[in-house]
C-alpha cells in the first residue's frame, strides 16, 4: 500500500475506528508499543546505559569467561536509538563509548585483523553522525583521543582512522 492510499484510507475512518484501528497495532505488534512506550515516557538515559551495560559485556563478560567482542551489539542499539529518535548527543556518547570499549579490549587481548577494520568502520560512522549532527564542538577530545590510540598502537588501519578525520576538517 502506498503513502497516499494509506491517507486516503486513514481520512475515511471515523475518530472511533481510527481509535480502534492503534490501540488494535499497539496490542499486536511489540514495535508499535515499544515506540508509543517511548514517545509518551522516552527514559533515554537509562535505555543508554543499559546499551552501555550491554556493549561492556560483550568485550568484559561478568558471567561467562571468554568475551564474544560482536560489534554487532552496539551496531544494533545504535540503530535501534536513531529509529526511535533518541537524542543526538546520548547516540554519540554511545557510539564513543563501544569504541572506548572495544579500545581497551584491544590492549589486553590479541584481536583479529577483522577486529580493526569494524573499528575502523565504526569510527567512520561515528564521524560522519558527529558531523551531520553538529555534536564536533560536544565530542571532539573523544575522537582525537580515539584517532591517537589507533596510531600510537600502530593498528593496521591507523589509515582509515585518519581519512574518517578529514570528514570533520
Amino acid at each position: 500500500m502506498s503513502k497516499r492510499a494509506l491517507v486516503k484510507y486513514l481520512s475515511a475512518l471515523k475518530k472511533k475506528e481510527l481509535e480502534e484501528q492503534l490501540i488494535d497495532l499497539y496490542h499486536r505488534f511489540p514495535a508499535v508499543k515499544e515506540y508509543y512506550d517511548f514517545v509518551f515516557n522516552p527514559k533515554e538515559d537509562k535505555m543508554v546505559q543499559e546499551a552501555k551495560i550491554k556493549i561492556s559485556n560483550e568485550y568484559f563478560p561478568l558471567k561467562r569467561k571468554r568475551p564474544k567482542a560482536r560489534r554487532s551489539v552496539a551496531q544494533k542499539y545504535i540503530k535501534h536509538f536513531i529509529k526511535l529518535g533518541v537524542d543526538p548527543h546520548l547516540i554519540g556518547d554511545l557510539m564513543l563509548y563501544n569504541l572506548e570499549v572495544a579500545q581497551s579490549f584491544s590492549v589486553e587481548k590479541n584481536v583479529p585483523e577483522a577486529f580493526y577494520k569494524s573499528m575502523g568502520n565504526s569510527f567512520n560512522e561515528l564521524v560522519q553522525y558527529i558531523s551531520l549532527n553538529a555534536l564536533l564542538s560536544d565530542y571532539k577530545d573523544r575522537i582525537v583521543a580515539c584517532y591517537l590510540f589507533a596510531t600510537e598502537r600502530q593498528w593496521p588501519n591507523r589509515e582509515d582512522f585518519s581519512r574518517s578525520l578529514d570528514i570533520i576538517d
